[in-house]
């Protein structure tokens, strides 16, 4: 009797003058919570989570990864990425702060296989010249073994093959087809649904002289149709370098086995101005309907960062952007056999690919560069480090060492990578509604990923018609973000009669480990009546008060960065930035695409890491601190009729 008095009285207490004490008008009310049900996480119709994964990794069975030293091989590779400690080529132990969600290995399709059976000394290698010469160079070790790989990388790009070495290693060949079973069978064994998803797939590298035009291939199925194709590969007879012939391969092979596919362009910086033709393809062939159409069918996705430097854009391309000039790599292309021009780099980066999309949409119906943005590492370790603090390099030859930072990583005649200049970068967040390869793999088709150097933001942005401050009072803003918008990689939606200008709603979240944000920023590419092509980068949110100045720049964060310690502070930035903004200069004639750019207060490079953790000096040209950062695939406007 005496519980239900109790009740009694705390019902009443709640039912009475408490409850009073706040009643909600009708007009506060409106819009605040469109969610379906009481618990907003229930019936949600749309992604609610990000997943982090890699999309190109390389493990020992890529020739010039297991020439560098490296031992490791898948099991290793996916141990690692879900969160277990393994020991590197090196003999370091190494673990990743927080485990991947998931990830696709990507090693090179040809000659797949080809390292583990050079360690071996296997006839077919050594009875030749080149792989005798290999050999010998990988049994000697260090500077021998690193010179020995630069030189299979240099034959490769050339085409310069043994062509008894190519058949023994091509599609067809007992020892080619038997890896791929095992990379097909590694990928199944991994993969736990809900937990940990992994992909089928490979990188198709071609190579046009030294250019780099490589894609991954990731397929979106299980081993019962992987197990129907053998990877498309570049050397001939056996294959080919153009991008049209790889379209070809993955129209075969969804007409042949009922599944999907899909191509990642990568690591444009290195094309030497072949990646994102706008006249006429490497071939000489025009750039014409068949080929926007392909491409933009086919390559949904561009890999925006990763080791071998950043690809949003270029000081050159991008002179009023003050975050242009960001772990830039443009000594040449991937081999240093041709130094790099300014002619070059329009064809090159991301941001000059999108506004040329742009253009050939208008000319020939298509846009072929209508691409999300994504991370990876390139990393050739089995190891898929991108944090400044955990940084286990591109190759073996480059994992951590008093030395690494002071060696270069490649030169020629034509120009020099310094090993200080490699790049901790980078993941791939994908908005999805759970950790299959399906729900994955149809985010990164529908574009709705973004890209970081590194750390783990969390993003949203929105497109839309009418968005106001007030749908961001909410703590569960992807209901207006979905219900009145497109998200990142989709297309506004039509103009309502008397719509203005477009808005947008973006909000970041600090990686909760890392560092503070600095701002949020949108990137406008457009197309004017007469044809000429623009940017601006608007700054939209930002931390701690600072106005612009007359200039209409922003002052900086400020740094805390404490060298000597290789560590820095959060007393500057915000944890969370977000708005809702209008774009000022709109003009519905005219082609347009947006993307956000969040960017983190300064923090240590890598090197700054290894500084305190050797004992060595940094080299004098080194780059010490970076604000590491996030893009988000674009929205696009196209105008009515």
């Amino acid at each position: 009797m005496k519980y239900r008095i109790i009740a009694a009285l705390l019902i009443s207490a709640l039912s009475g003058p408490v409850a009073a004490q706040f009643v909600p008008s009708a007009e506060s009310l409106e819009g605040l919570y469109p969610g379906k049900t009481y618990s907003p996480y229930a019936k949600r119709p749309f992604p609610s989570r990000v997943f982090w994964g890699e999309s190109h990794l390389h493990t020992a069975l890529s020739p010039d990864a297991g020439l560098f030293g490296n031992t490791l091989g898948l099991d290793e590779a996916y141990r690692f990425a879900r969160g277990e400690e393994v020991t590197s080529a090196t003999g370091l132990p190494v673990r990743l702060a927080r485990p991947l969600d998931w990830m696709a290995v990507a090693d090179h399709s040809d000659m797949m296989g080809f390292a583990p059976d050079l360690f071996g000394g296997a006839p077919a290698i050594v009875d030749t010249e080149q792989g005798r010469r290999w050999y010998e160079g990988l049994q000697e070790g260090g500077e021998a073994a690193s010179s020995a790989a630069l030189d299979l990388i240099t034959t490769f790009a050339q085409a310069k093959l043994d062509p008894n070495l190519l058949a023994a290693y091509s599609p067809g060949s007992s020892a080619y087809n038997a890896i791929w079973e095992d990379v097909i069978e590694a990928a199944e064994k991994y993969n736990d649904p809900g937990v940990f998803t992994t992909f089928i797939g490979y990188e198709w590298t071609s190579l046009v002289k030294g250019n780099n035009l490589h894609r991954n291939v990731i397929l979106r199925d299980g081993s019962r149709r992987a197990e129907q194709v053998l990877p498309m590969v570049t050397q001939e007879p056996f294959g080919s370098t153009d991008p049209l012939d790889l379209y070809a391969w993955l129209e075969n092979y969804e007409a042949k086995t009922g599944g999907r596919a899909l191509a990642i362009a990568h690591n444009g910086n290195l094309s030497n101005g072949l990646m994102f033709p706008i006249e006429a393809q490497y071939t000489g062939a025009a750039v014409d309907e068949n080929y926007v159409t392909l491409r933009n069918k086919w390559e949904p996705l561009y890999e925006v960062t990763q080791i071998k430097g950043d690809g949003e854009t270029h000081p050159v391309l991008s002179p009023a952007d003050e975050f242009a000039d960001f772990e830039t790599w443009d000594a040449g292309n991937l081999d240093l056999s041709e130094a790099k021009t300014d002619a070059m780099l329009p064809a090159e980066y991301a941001r000059e690919a999108l506004k040329q999309g742009l253009a050939l949409e208008e000319k020939l119906g298509t846009n072929p560069y209508k691409f999300g943005m994504v991370g990876s590492t390139d990393s050739h370790t089995s190891l898929a480090t991108a944090d400044e603090d955990n940084y286990f390099g591109k190759s073996t030859s480059a994992e951590p060492s008093p030395k690494r930072m002071s060696h270069a990583f490649a030169e020629t005649d034509k120009g020099v990578f310094p090993g200080w200049s490699l790049s901790a970068s980078g993941y791939a967040g994908v908005w999805a509604t759970e950790n299959t390869r399906e729900a994955i793999w149809d985010a990164m088709a529908r574009k709705e990923v973004y890209a970081t150097t590194g750390p783990r933001m969390m993003v949203r942005f929105f497109g839309g018609w009418d968005f106001t401050e007030t749908d961001l009072r909410s703590r569960q803003p992807a209901f207006r973000g979905y219900g009145d918008g497109v998200p990142m990689g989709g297309d506004l939606k039509p103009a309502p009669d008397g719509a203005g200008a477009p808005t947008f709603m973006v909000y970041a979240l600090r990686d909760p480990i890392g560092a503070n944000l600095d701002r949020i920023q949108i990137v406008k590419g457009w197309r004017e009546a007469d044809g000429t092509l623009s940017e601006k980068v608007y700054d939209v949110a930002w931390s701690d008060g600072r106005e612009p100045g007359d200039d209409g720049k922003l002052p900086p964060v400020g740094n805390t960065v404490d060298l000597e310690a290789a560590s820095w502070t959060n007393t500057i930035g915000a944890a969370e930035l977000g708005t809702v903004w209008t774009d000022p200069e709109f003009d519905p004639s005219q082609r347009a695409f947006y993307y956000a750019r969040v960017i983190e207060i300064p923090t240590p490079r890598w090197v700054v890491y290894d500084a305190v953790r050797f004992g060595v000096e940094i080299p004098e040209d080194a780059t010490t601190t970076l604000q590491e950062r996030a893009y988000t695939s674009p929205i696009w406007y196209t105008p009515a009729g």
